[in-house]
């Protein structure tokens, strides 16, 4: 990459990244822009930086990186907006520390004055090291009355983690973050285990599931590991990212990525639905569509997802959809039977799963049907599903499947609407092989809206 020496822009911000900024990134010399936000980059920034005139604009905002910024234009004209969330950086930006000098040449003339003021102040420098300590010793055993207590060796040798971040350092600093999962820090309660939120040292929020003793059978550790690890290669816009996944005799936890507006479910039950207009929420079915059009037939082998409700699908800032928390996923095998234990919501599993046991796509395609409606009508369609999967052409009536919360649809806004609800409907079809796979309703929402 370091041969493009005519490329303008470059933004990898998001990706995960880790080591350090490879100085070769000198040979961009006609680089103008570089965003490097949102990794795990670590090390101090290169020298090298000083020799891109081009360079207007850098973000290294949210990465693990320390030391003095570069002399080039583009650090000396950033704010701490673009530098803020990293370990230790210092220079001549507002809200960053200076950096410290030392000169050799300073201190020869100054030798020998320096000489007899040690030798005068010495005692006293003594007795107030010696009044420090007693002061340090009492702050930290006060500190570990507040924050729980880990052995960094016990740690190292029992933990077990697959993780996009140093497993270690992410175990450490979740416990204390959550100040070792303090109700006060729990955002959710699940069926496995509980959700807290932690702001970490770099500025980064995660959502954390605290999984039940019962989810860590050993018996069946490397099948739910290897799961874990296929799930943290999951790349998708409307996914919500697993980090990683730290065990230790104490805690297992899942690390998610944390998005701010909460489930899908909360947001329909309060007055806040009202933001959601008929294309937000048209945007909304869309998302949720394509992520699990990806989970089907892009993932090797294919994920069911088998749970997936309002309650487990996540908004973000601009209300774009994630589908949260895969711990119940099923990763298909080829040739296999795919039975599994009931695992679903009420409202919104497949009745064919209650019985037959079998899991397929099909089970979440029924899910994204009652979803839809849902969006659609600003509240779980109940006993509707029934009627319409038995004769959707006969008991379907427009108005009663719309939020009287919203305005009256535009021409533009019924025809996609409209669109959606036959889509949802064909869905519930009673008979599985009947329903369309995501991978059609994915392609006709796209080509429809």
């Amino acid at each position: 990459m370091g041969k493009l020496s005519h490329l303008s822009q470059l933004d990898l911000s998001h990706n995960l990244l880790t080591g350090g900024i490879p100085p070769q990134i000198q040979g961009l010399q006609s680089l103008e822009m570089l965003d490097l936000s949102h990794n795990n980059l670590c090390g101090f920034i290169p020298k090298a930086f000083e020799d891109m005139p081009a360079l207007l604009y850098v973000d290294i905002s949210y990465n693990q990186l320390q030391g003095p910024i570069p002399h080039s234009n583009a650090f000396r004209n950033a704010t701490i907006e673009v530098l803020k969330g990293n370990k230790d950086l210092c220079g001549n930006v507002k809200g960053l520390q200076p950096c410290k000098t030392h000169s050799i040449l300073d201190e020869e003339p100054a030798k020998k004055g320096h000489k007899v003021l040690f030798i005068i102040i010495f005692p006293l420098l003594g007795a107030l090291l010696l009044l420090f300590a007693f002061v340090g010793i009492f702050l930290i055993a006060e500190r570990r009355e507040r924050t729980p207590e880990i052995e960094a060796g016990d740690v190292q040798n029992n933990l077990l983690s697959i993780s996009t971040f140093d497993g270690r350092t992410m175990y450490e600093e979740i416990i204390k973050a959550t100040k070792d999962f303090d109700p006060m820090y729990c955002i959710g309660k699940g069926g496995h285990g509980s959700v807290y939120k932690a702001e970490l040292p770099s500025g980064n929020i995660v959502a954390v599931k605290k999984l039940h003793p019962s989810d860590m059978d050993m018996a069946n550790q490397k099948d739910f590991l290897n799961k874990v690890r296929a799930l943290t290669e999951i790349k998708h816009r409307n996914i919500v990212r697993l980090l990683g996944f730290c065990s230790y005799p104490r805690h297992s936890f899942l690390v998610y990525e944390y998005l701010e507006r909460g489930s899908l479910a909360t947001i329909l039950s309060r007055e806040e639905a009202k933001k959601l207009g008929w294309a937000t929420r048209v945007q909304i079915i869309k998302g949720v569509a394509h992520a699990l059009s990806y989970m089907h037939h892009d993932c090797s082998p294919p994920i069911v997802r088998r749970d997936i409700s309002s309650n487990n699908i996540l908004l973000d800032s601009q209300y774009e959809p994630h589908i949260s928390d895969l711990g119940t996923a099923k990763l298909l095998k080829v040739d296999s039977s795919n039975q599994s234990k009931l695992a679903g919501t009420v409202g919104y599993v497949a009745p064919e799963h209650a019985y037959t046991m079998k899991v397929t796509e099909k089970t979440d395609v029924y899910s994204f049907g009652v979803i839809a409606l849902e969006v659609i009508k600003g509240r779980h369609p109940g006993d509707q599903i029934l009627s319409i999967s038995v004769s959707p052409e006969k008991n379907i009536v427009l108005k009663d499947m719309l939020d009287p919360r919203l305005p009256p649809l535009t021409p533009p806004d019924e025809g996609e609407v409209v669109a959606i609800i036959k889509l949802a409907t064909a869905c519930l079809n009673a008979n599985p092989q009947s329903r369309p796979t995501m991978e059609i309703i994915s392609q006709m929402l796209s080509q429809r809206i």
